[in-house]
């Protein structure tokens, strides 16, 4: 069954800043590029961080508290020429990025770094390849585009790669039915075993966003169940004829 990866939505022509790259620059290449957020690299090409919008006012009203501070400083007690400043280290992206950055490589699904973003309700994961070397950018945008996919597209996925191609099932061996995202699955299967399969499978289609599981089986060929109070107790195995 395929899957969308990260490599097949991202974008590979990324605009990157290096550690010495000026804030008014920074703020340039933003507004040039209509971006939010960009990652900053080393002369190899490797991530070191990422710096966005909020990067750039948190250190223009640092930049600002300090300018407060410095007009009651008297004059003897100035840093000396040539000693490393904050307010200088400040105003290049290595002073201004979120480090670590957190990246993904291109084989790994859509779902995980949807999973990553939401986890650390960030906004883009730069694509890195063996070597951890800038290859791509993936941003919330290019992920949402894979969530826009029709029901029916998302149907059709589901029998034929998951029942048919995928577990050996007949395509009418299962009832599916999807909505907004949402797959239900009904139906008669054989094994016991069976069943978590087909979920964890349809799960798995690009654009699903949860499954309803209404499948009964006719073999119980999973282990004992534990033993629990009779009262409220059910089970979605048939009688047997």
């Amino acid at each position: 069954m395929k899957t969308q990866s990260i490599g097949e939505v991202m974008t590979s022509e990324v605009v990157r800043a290096h550690r010495d790259t000026a804030f008014k620059e920074i703020v340039r290449l933003l507004d040039r590029h209509r971006i939010s957020g960009l990652p900053v690299v080393d002369r190899d090409d490797k991530v070191l961080g990422v710096i966005s919008g909020a990067d750039l006012v948190r250190g223009q009203m640092a930049r600002g508290e300090q300018g407060r501070g410095h007009r009651f400083r008297l004059p003897a007690l100035r840093r000396a020429a040539g000693a490393p400043a904050e307010e200088a280290r400040g105003t290049t992206a290595e002073g201004l990025m979120t480090t670590p950055a957190l990246t993904v490589h291109p084989e790994q699904r859509v779902q995980d770094a949807a999973r990553l973003m939401e986890r650390h309700r960030v906004e883009r994961l730069p694509v890195v390849d063996e070597e951890d070397r800038l290859i791509g950018i993936v941003t919330r945008r290019d992920l949402l585009r894979v969530f826009l996919r029709t029901d029916e597209e998302i149907r059709g996925q589901v029998v034929d790669d998951v029942l048919v191609a995928s577990l050996g099932l007949s395509p009418d061996a299962v009832a599916v039915s999807v909505r907004d995202g949402m797959v239900t699955l009904e139906g008669l299967l054989e094994r016991r075993s069976e069943i978590p399969l087909v979920v964890r499978s349809a799960w798995r289609v690009d654009g699903v966003i949860g499954v309803v599981n209404s499948l009964a089986f006719r073999v119980d060929d999973g282990p004992p169940p534990a033993r629990l109070p009779s009262r409220g107790v059910s089970s979605n195995r048939l009688p047997e004829r």
